[in-house]
């Protein structure tokens, strides 16, 4: 199974909050596209390699595996790459007609799909948690959709974005959504934030693909360049217990 089902999202807002930071703010976002699911094994393996048929979402997948993903099942569809993978670093090229990860302003506004809760319904009909007592993710669709039609994005396994989780304290950690199979009920909302190298990888963390031209040059979708080289800078003393990152 290679072809990947989106679904076209209108243009509208959601609010991101920076806990560290203590700070709220809104994101105007234009029209783009999501998967309806997660990425599943099947696919990820009929892109890159393998036999596999099962429709459990695909895992132990790092970050930089997923843009690679992105950039081949892009190719297969003849669609321009989104990521510019070379010895400088991964550069998105926001304006590419190809696959790609969702920014993290993106995500939240696709999981949410208008509601305004920690969930877009009761948990235990929307989404796999540690309640369920399973002990690996289950197969993608499986529980109830949200008001637009996406399954799974809270629950069964976390979702890597592109953009940075605290550049000032995690280097060039990159973050993940949604919370997983194995993950409590408490920690399994829209606004929750977790992040990881970008080379390794974990398994409950997958990946859910995007697309449309958001934007040019670097900044798009709720996310810059600009921003993250701010949010980057260590200003004042250090918090106790901090060891920077970078210098």
């Amino acid at each position: 199974m290679t072809a990947f089902d989106l679904r076209a999202l209108p243009a509208g807002q959601v609010e991101l909050h920076d806990a560290r930071r203590r700070r709220r703010w809104t994101v105007d976002l234009e029209p783009f596209e999501i998967g309806v699911v997660p990425v599943t094994l099947a696919q990820y393996q009929a892109v890159r390699g393998g036999g596999a048929h099962r429709r459990s979402p695909v895992t132990d997948v790092s970050w930089r595996d997923a843009l690679r993903f992105c950039n081949e099942a892009s190719a297969r569809e003849g669609l321009e790459p989104a990521y510019t993978l070379d010895g400088s670093g991964p550069r998105w090229e926001t304006g590419a007609s190809g696959f790609r990860l969702p920014t993290e302003a993106e995500w939240e506004y696709a999981c949410r799909a208008g509601s305004s809760g920690p969930h877009y319904g009761p948990l235990d009909r929307i989404a796999w948690t540690a309640d369920d007592d399973v002990e690996a993710p289950r197969p993608v669709g499986s529980k109830q959709a949200n008001a637009f039609g996406l399954h799974d994005t809270l629950g069964n396994v976390w979702e890597w974005c592109w953009d940075l989780l605290d550049p000032a304290r995690y280097g060039d950690y990159r973050v993940f959504r949604g919370g997983g199979f194995a993950d409590r009920a408490w920690s399994v909302r829209a606004s929750t934030r977790r992040g990881g190298a970008p080379g390794m990888s974990h398994p409950d963390v997958g990946l859910r693909l995007a697309r449309g031209a958001a934007g040019t040059g670097q900044a798009a979708q709720g996310w810059s360049a600009t921003a993250d080289t701010e949010r980057g800078a260590i200003r004042g003393a250090l918090p106790s217990g901090w060891t920077p990152l970078r210098t």
